[in-house]
């Protein structure tokens, strides 16, 4: 069992605050790779030995889930990822649950009974904001916790709506509790890496959605629709800035990889498609990249042995863009039409969680030349941001900063002129590397060389985690993983004895449920599970028994 957890200073300060909170409510914004999940899980397992009850942890993406589950696990806190409201409870023998936005907004009634009195963990917590049906279930479903910690990686935009168990001050801004920004962990050392942006220019031509023909280069001013499209222009893989673009990255990729072998590069495509012409843009250049897109089953799969492997590139959309942790990961090429600053800001914080013992480990995002990325770049090495504003209606507050929204709106679907828009060509223009191209925007401070500086200095001593039944024998096997297997098992056989007595699913189901004294099998804790596997091995020897 976990005794100690290692906690830089910010996250032993945050602890501090949190355990001394007047409020159930607590808000902790950090910037990518400082550690949140770790804060986050201490702050849970203390708080469940002095406070018995469960643990509810609130994911954005169904590949986060299972990165909370993991790291749950380091701290002798043993998750549930596999929860249905159709399961009902619990297993007695996990100490809480790991859940999605999306899962609790299909599932927020059936949850709210098991975290009554739990300790709730929200992650990047302006998911819940995402939509007004969200932010109601996120409500429903843990009014009744004891205590909900909610968590940012990145600045709230000013049009985002209203956030439950979010506080704000007088001017509708949201309060932090904590906030460790990128220039603190830049100034701190040893936390995050300095970040440079190559902008690489180019020269567009392509058909409006009106058919008239247009060109420019990134300098040239447009409106908001020429705009748009002039980016998607030059992120065509039929055109050359594309290729240009990718040749750039892998060759400093390859410079990185000579003192860090296993240095990675991510690209972020616009949609799936996209995805696969980029891949195989660089299959032409002799390059290898993997590709997780979210209509492929094998996707959460492919991004976990990327990041426990070697290999150079991975190619998404945005199921690395927010959360996923591989530290490994040196070069970035934002090559999509999202160009929000909150989405700009999570896929440069892929790229900036620094490896202890490496040394000086500078980070490049490769970005186009587009005003609007332009502008998060400064922003982020200004350190401005935009704060959470309370917003309770579907329209914009007065002061909203347009640089912070989405996409300008598209011309409506049902209008002809839309499918004439064409890219014809994009030539990439201009030497990233000339002119202090390769800092702007970036903080251009190496972090401090000495490792101790880092900021790792306190033990904390942790209590004990809530005690839970002795696993049986599971060959070394995580708790999870050993569940899902004897769950497996069981379905197993529940097949071959409905197959050989003729009998229902559902009655066999109820017949195993009712030898080992379960109401459903995914409340079995795993000591039922062998149990219930070997009454179905007996009844298979005789089946008429």
């Amino acid at each position: 069992m976990a005794r100690t957890i290692r906690l830089r200073k910010w996250q032993k300060a945050a602890l501090d605050a949190f355990l001394a909170r007047a409020s159930p409510d607590f808000l902790a914004v950090a910037t990518p790779g400082a550690g949140k999940t770790r804060f986050a899980l201490a702050a849970g397992r203390q708080t469940l030995a002095a406070t018995p009850g469960r643990l509810v942890i609130v994911a954005p993406t169904q590949h986060l889930k299972h990165q909370w589950a993991d790291a749950a696990e380091e701290l002798d806190l043993h998750l549930e990822t596999a929860w249905s409201a159709a399961d009902g409870g619990l297993p007695p023998d996990v100490h809480g649950v790991v859940t999605t936005y999306q899962q609790v907004a299909g599932s927020a009634e059936a949850l709210a009974p098991i975290a009554d009195g739990a300790f709730v963990i929200l992650d990047e917590v302006h998911h819940a904001g995402d939509d007004r049906a969200w932010g109601d279930a996120v409500r429903v479903a843990f009014e009744g916790a004891a205590a909900r910690l909610s968590l940012s990686g990145t600045p709230f935009r000013s049009d985002t709506r209203a956030i439950p168990f979010v506080a704000y001050d007088d001017d509708g801004m949201a309060s932090p509790d904590v906030e460790y920004g990128y220039d603190d962990a830049l100034h701190t050392g040893g936390v995050v890496r300095p970040v440079h942006f190559p902008r690489i220019d180019g020269e567009m031509e392509w058909i409006a959605s009106d058919g008239t023909a247009a060109a420019a280069s990134f300098a040239d001013h447009l409106d908001a629709p020429g705009t748009a499209q002039r980016l998607r222009t030059a992120l065509s893989v039929d055109g050359e800035w594309m290729p240009h673009v990718l040749r750039l990255a892998h060759e400093r990729l390859m410079l990185i990889r000579r003192t860090q072998p296993d240095a990675g590069g991510l690209v972020i495509a616009t949609d799936q498609g996209h995805a696969r012409g980029i891949a195989a843009l660089m299959a032409r250049m002799g390059v290898d990249a993997v590709v997780a897109v979210s209509e492929d089953a094998e996707a959460s799969r492919r991004i976990g042995a990327f990041a426990a492997g070697t290999a150079p590139w991975i190619v998404a959309v945005r199921m690395v863009s927010e959360g996923v942790d591989i530290p490994r990961l040196r070069v970035g090429v934002f090559a999509t039409t999202t160009t929000t600053e909150l989405f700009f800001r999570q896929a440069v914080g892929r790229i900036v969680r620094w490896i202890r013992g490496l040394g000086p480990q500078p980070a490049y995002m490769f970005i186009p030349d587009d005003p609007r990325l332009r502008t998060h770049a400064w922003n982020i090495a200004e350190q401005r941001r935009h704060s959470l504003r309370r917003r309770d209606d579907d329209g914009m507050p007065e002061d909203a900063d347009p640089a912070a929204l989405d996409e300008p709106p598209r011309e409506p679907r049902d209008e002809p002129q839309l499918s004439l828009f064409a890219a014809l060509s994009a030539t990439p223009m201009g030497d990233p590397t000339a002119d202090g191209q390769m800092v702007l925007g970036a903080a251009v401070a190496e972090a401090p060389a000495d490792e101790e500086a880092d900021g790792v200095e306190w033990d904390l001593e942790l209590v004990d985690a809530p005690p839970l039944e002795a696993p049986p024998s599971g060959k070394g096997l995580s708790r999870r993983e050993y569940r899902r297997i004897l769950r497996d098992s069981n379905s197993s056989a529940v097949r071959l004895i409905a197959r050989a007595t003729g009998l229902s699913h559902a009655a066999v189901n109820s017949e195993l449920n009712r030898r080992v004294g379960v109401q459903r099998v995914q409340e079995a804790t795993l000591g039922q599970l062998e149990e219930r596997r070997a009454q179905a091995e007996r009844w298979l020897a005789r089946p008429t028994g």
